[in-house]
């Protein structure tokens, strides 16, 4: 079960809501959607890292990690005592999130949705040591292989659902037995409008993506494929969408905009799979679980 945020922690930070003025505060500055897609602002004149502001936003800063039970780090090996009590898989409850790459900045920015959501969540990273450091018991942070089947079991013991935001994971992961629902953020459309030095650059993202892609269509796992314009560092939540064919090619998506689709797609699982652009246009989503429902019977059409 994933742990409640401390209610203590709404004091470090600076809330602005459509009905209320917000109360400043000294906190670093982070901009995420609620469920209603209201936004959640927090103001700073000292800029630090993404990872810094997540964990701020957590755990209400560093002073007060051992206050909400924070883990201690683990032993420099990077190694985690529990990883050998495993359950059994029959005993196995499947309420968990995994998402690949997440120390990257927009699967961190995923992970952040999924707390505030109270998802239990798994990531899969570089350095284990620094997650946890980073997201406290709000995530398991797993570091391996994942073309390498023992390690992509435990990875998946508990999984119900993956979010992949970066190419690559679907090519070299084996047998996801168990899932019943993935999510793959793709900017294929964006490598496939590249012309010149850019497609040459973006050449290995695009073959990455294309498996990617492939892999799960023919997976047989339900399936999301959320192609999205390029990705900006623009604040979420200021503007609209476009959905329509061919949006994405020229298009651009804030990459708060395109974490906060992702984790509301968990919503919405196909019998079988759809894809779908997204960019950032005029359309307002009021409601997210009807707006992908539609896009994704018009897909079937």
């Amino acid at each position: 079960m994933a742990t409640a945020l401390p209610s203590t922690t709404i004091c470090q930070t600076s809330f602005s809501f459509p009905s209320q003025n917000p109360c400043k505060v000294k906190s670093p500055s982070l901009i995420f959607p609620t469920k209603s897609h209201d936004l959640i602002r927090c103001s700073a004149k000292k800029k630090i890292s993404f990872v810094d502001r997540i964990l701020d936003y957590i755990e209400g800063g560093p002073k007060l990690r051992k206050w909400y039970g924070a883990p201690d780090l683990l032993p420099k090996d990077g190694s985690d005592a529990e990883d050998e009590d495993e359950l059994p898989e029959e005993s196995e409850v499947r309420d968990a999130v995994l998402v690949t790459d997440g120390d990257s900045e927009i699967g961190q920015m995923i992970i952040l949705s999924l707390i505030v959501k109270k998802a239990r969540v798994k990531a899969l990273v570089k350095d284990k040591r620094a997650a946890m450091e980073a997201f406290g018991t709000y995530v398991e942070s797993m570091a391996g292989d994942a073309s390498s089947q023992p390690f992509l079991k435990k990875a998946l013991r508990g999984v119900r659902a993956i979010i992949c935001p970066n190419e690559g994971f679907l090519s070299d992961a084996g047998n996801l037995q168990g899932v019943k629902h993935v999510i793959l953020l793709s900017q294929l459309s964006v490598y496939r409008g590249s012309g010149g030095i850019q497609s040459l650059m973006k050449n290995n993202a695009k073959k990455l993506a294309e498996q990617d892609e492939s892999r799960l269509v023919a997976s047989g796992i339900p399936y999301t494929i959320v192609r999205v314009g390029m990705l900006q560092n623009t604040p979420g939540g200021t503007q609209g969408f476009s959905f329509e064919k061919g949006s994405t090619e020229k298009g651009s998506l804030s990459k708060e905009d395109a974490a906060f689709i992702c984790v509301e797609a968990l919503g919405v699982i196909p019998p079988v799979g759809f894809t779908f652009e997204a960019a950032n246009g005029e359309e307002k989503v009021s409601d997210w679980k009807q707006c992908l429902t539609r896009l994704m019977e018009k897909s079937e059409q």
